[in-house]
């Protein structure tokens, strides 16, 4: 079932999946499963909002109010209840959970949002989190940024990258370190100058040091959904393969 890396683009390729969805199985070891969601496609769901029936005109409160439906949506078709009853909790750092005292088939996921759309990834292996961003996204001064967030050997790189390709370059590391303090269940603060990761774009994403971990333990992978946004995937598992979704409205 791996989609895999698209041949011609060295990408993985996203899947036409149409709602509604079934019972789902759940990923292998060593794989995941990644799904990408346009909520002005996919519309609210929401009885009675007037914006039910209009993509592209969703509020940010309706996104949020609308992310987490699809989010219990898609949890509920891997547990094979409807979504209204998936119950979620939170770790001490925030980071979201299936609750263990009514899900004993506990497996992980990670959700992130950016401009109206949304990744979410699952895994029934290991720790997953998941970024999402703009692709043309200028952070407006790279470096500056990178002293305050980065490690140093990210920042003596990002300061080595010609300043045309700094931005970008900047957002492929903010991305990675995203999924892995989302993955660790951290949080940001004081943790994303902890580790360090590939920072140049073009080569291949890794985890190359952890102060708190194994890095040898820990995978991470890019990948582009759509035209505009540019996703991050890192988990802690001794492989990683990714069969991977975009989530259409139902036809007709």
């Amino acid at each position: 079932m791996q989609s895999g890396p698209d041949k011609q683009a060295g990408r993985v390729s996203f899947r036409n999946r149409r709602l509604p969805l079934r019972e789902l199985g759940l990923p292998p070891a060593g794989s995941v499963h990644l799904w990408y969601l346009d909520l002005g496609r996919l519309g609210n769901p929401m009885h009675g909002d007037p914006d039910a029936s209009a993509p592209g005109l969703l509020t940010p409160r309706q996104q949020r109010t609308v992310r987490r439906f699809y989010l219990r949506l898609l949890l509920g078709a891997y547990l094979g209840v409807p979504g209204k009853q998936v119950k979620i909790s939170r770790q001490i750092r925030g980071k979201p959970v299936l609750d263990p005292a009514h899900h004993p088939q506990a497996f992980d996921f990670s959700i992130a949002g950016s401009d109206g759309n949304c990744l979410i990834g699952i895994s029934s292996a290991g720790n997953i989190g998941v970024d999402l961003e703009l692709v043309n996204r200028r952070p407006g001064k790279p470096l500056a940024l990178s002293r305050r967030y980065f490690s140093p050997d990210e920042i003596q790189v990002l300061g080595a990258v010609d300043a045309e390709q700094r931005n970008r370059a900047f957002m492929h590391t903010w991305a990675c370190k995203e999924a892995v303090v989302k993955a660790a269940g951290h949080g940001i603060a004081n943790r994303l100058n902890r580790f360090s990761v590939n920072a140049l774009p073009w080569e291949s994403p890794a985890i190359l040091a952890m102060q708190d971990d194994d890095a040898a333990c820990w995978q991470l992978a890019i990948v582009y959904p759509g035209d505009r946004h540019v996703g991050a995937v890192a988990v802690r598992q001794p492989s990683l393969s990714i069969e991977a979704f975009s989530l259409l409205p139902a036809s007709g």
